[in-house]
């Protein structure tokens, strides 16, 4: 997923809001601060019309797809900037126009008096170069039907680009889930406030690349709520880790111990392991099978392997660890139990991942020093619900499991969220892509946080630094081979080079 802010705006900001939280954004610049809603829809649909021009230089034919709200208003000032470019416009039209009231009744007014093409939507032209989503904006609340779906499919359909006005159509503006349908758009223009469903669930395949323009709102504005979320990444995070001193030596910076490797299972804490090297532990161990001693140490001779097959051969292992990384490739039996409960009993800092969480859902219990890292299937088991439940809601689910089950919880995904609880809000890192779908990248994931305790970051700290560190590894490496057939191995060979940024 890439994003930027036009110039109207130093960075993109890495504060995200509720479409409510925005709308009263939009309030308080008119109520307090001398705006109209009538200039803040010109200059949205300016700040549109310009990325149209500076994006698509050669489009000369484009359509609006207009709905009866704002966000409509929005697409006719669009349509009127293009027509007076000299581009040819039209708009179709999605409900009603008599439902059409206010600036954005005055915006379509002034695009019928230029005598601006206005029609009820039917189809879309086959040779258009640019399709212009300005139907439902942030308000939408109720899945998609009807015209408004024929619309949609239609402008997914076809040969030309989109560009969403605010939040694509159909996607929930906070959750970022399809609302029955949705439009997919090569870019989503968005504006006074980012809204957390741009960077979730399907919002990253709904909004394609994330532009903001912040359309002069005064700075005092948003100080009247705190942000729904953050947005993290690894050229923030990265600031975490102080450089080295020239006299350090490898006890300086930790010892992880990795749990987990049951039976055919070896791949995984090996995984895990190589992970926390190269994401700079001074010291990694891995207790795991008898069987899986020999393989480990042939093919990762820096890590310690310790065969392990009952509980009490564990203890003098947790007793050296500054950190344990609970979990990889553990199973469920009365082996991975016995390793289990010898590790909550330790009193040794914790990544619970995997097996380990299957575990926890079974016999729970309240921590404030471990980091949890589900995935959806293993959210719901945390909290008695279904994956489509998690997935409908993953703010909520992370800031609840972590009220339930303390320390800090990772929500992994698109668009993986951070719970740590307090007055922080949630962090969700906006990096990251499809090619980490696979295999062994959420094993990694657990030795890169473990790897940040051990150095010393503070819970939290470690939670969404490791997640963004992870993130941007996989970046690097679909940078290199592409996203498709990416493994694990591949991210790991990518830490040592972020973890080292002067």
């Amino acid at each position: 997923m890439t994003y930027r802010a036009l110039p109207d705006t130093a960075e993109l900001p890495r504060a995200l809001y509720t479409a409510e939280q925005v709308r009263g954004f939009d309030r308080i610049a008119i109520d307090r601060f001398g705006s109209t809603g009538l200039a803040l829809m010109e200059r949205a649909g300016q700040a549109a019309f310009d990325l149209i021009r500076q994006r698509w230089p050669e489009a000369r034919r484009l359509v609006v797809l207009a709905g009866t709200g704002n966000n409509a208003g929005d697409g006719f000032v669009v349509a009127r900037l293009a027509s007076e470019a000299g581009l040819a416009v039209e708009v179709l039209q999605l409900g009603e126009r008599e439902r059409l009231t206010g600036d954005a009744l005055a915006n379509a007014l002034r695009w019928q008096q230029i005598g601006g093409a206005w029609a009820p939507f039917e189809r879309l032209a086959p040779d258009l170069d640019l399709v212009v989503d300005a139907m439902f904006g942030t308000g939408l609340e109720r899945p998609v039907g009807g015209h408004w779906a024929a619309a949609i499919a239609a402008a997914n359909a076809h040969r030309a680009p989109c560009i969403a006005i605010d939040v694509p159509s159909g996607l929930h503006a906070d959750s970022g889930v399809i609302l029955g349908s949705a439009i997919h758009a090569a870019v989503t223009i968005s504006f006074i406030g980012l809204k957390t469903g741009l960077f979730t669930a399907d919002g990253p395949d709904c909004a394609g690349e994330v532009v903001f323009a912040g359309l002069g709102v005064p700075a005092a504005v948003y100080a009247s709520s705190v942000p729904s979320a953050r947005r993290i990444d690894w050229q923030k995070q990265s600031a975490l880790l102080a450089p080295r001193r020239r006299n350090a030596h490898k006890g300086h910076f930790g010892h992880v111990l990795v749990v987990g490797g049951n039976h055919g299972m070896g791949g995984a804490v090996r995984i895990a392991a190589e992970a926390a090297l190269r994401s700079g532990s001074g010291l990694v161990s891995v207790a795991t099978r008898e069987r899986h001693v020999a393989s480990l140490l042939a093919a990762r001779p820096e890590v310690m392997v310790h065969a392990v097959e009952d509980p009490q051969a564990l203890q003098p292992l947790l007793r050296q660890a500054s950190v344990v990384a609970l979990g990889p490739g553990l199973g469920q039996d009365a082996w991975a139990l016995g390793l289990w409960r010898a590790a909550l009993e330790s009193g040794r800092p914790l990544v619970v991942d995997a097996d380990a969480l299957r575990l926890l859902a079974a016999e729970p219990l309240r921590r404030d020093d471990w980091v949890l890292t589900p995935h959806p299937g293993e959210a719901a088991a945390l909290l008695s619900l279904c994956s489509a439940e998690v997935n409908a809601q993953r703010f909520e689910t992370a800031v609840q499991m972590q009220r339930r089950y303390g320390g800090s919880v990772v929500l992994k995904g698109v668009g993986s969220i951070v719970a740590s609880g307090g007055a922080t809000p949630p962090a969700l890192c906006s990096e990251g892509n499809p090619g980490m779908a696979s295999g062994g990248m959420g094993d990694a994931l657990t030795g890169v946080i473990a790897a940040l305790m051990a150095q010393g970051l503070a819970l939290r700290d470690a939670a969404e630094g490791g997640v963004c560190l992870h993130a941007a590894a996989g970046d690097a490496a679909a940078r290199v081979g592409g996203e498709r057939g990416m493994l694990a191995g591949d991210l790991i060979g990518r830490l040592r080079g972020l973890v080292n940024r002067p």
